[in-house]
């Protein structure tokens, strides 16, 4: 292994963009508290826990049972 690398010609993964997609949501301060005590437990942002959770959600295509009475 060298002792330095140049990174002067480098240039940005051009996929990275792709990867993640900022946005703004709003959640209940209750559901944030749950997955921020989760990511205490497990030593991993609850942002990133939010994320897998959705990510299980569309993967699995589970689906919210609305009903309205």
């Amino acid at each position: 292994m060298r002792k330095e690398y140049d990174f002067s010609a480098a240039r940005k993964n051009p996929y990275a963009a792709q990867l993640k997609k900022q946005i703004t949501i709003r959640l209940d301060e209750e559901s944030v508290n749950y997955f921020k005590s989760i990511s205490e437990e497990v030593g991993m942002p609850y942002q990133s826990l939010i994320n897998l959770y959705l990510r299980d959600c569309a993967a699995t295509q589970r689906k919210l049972d609305l009903s309205w009475k």
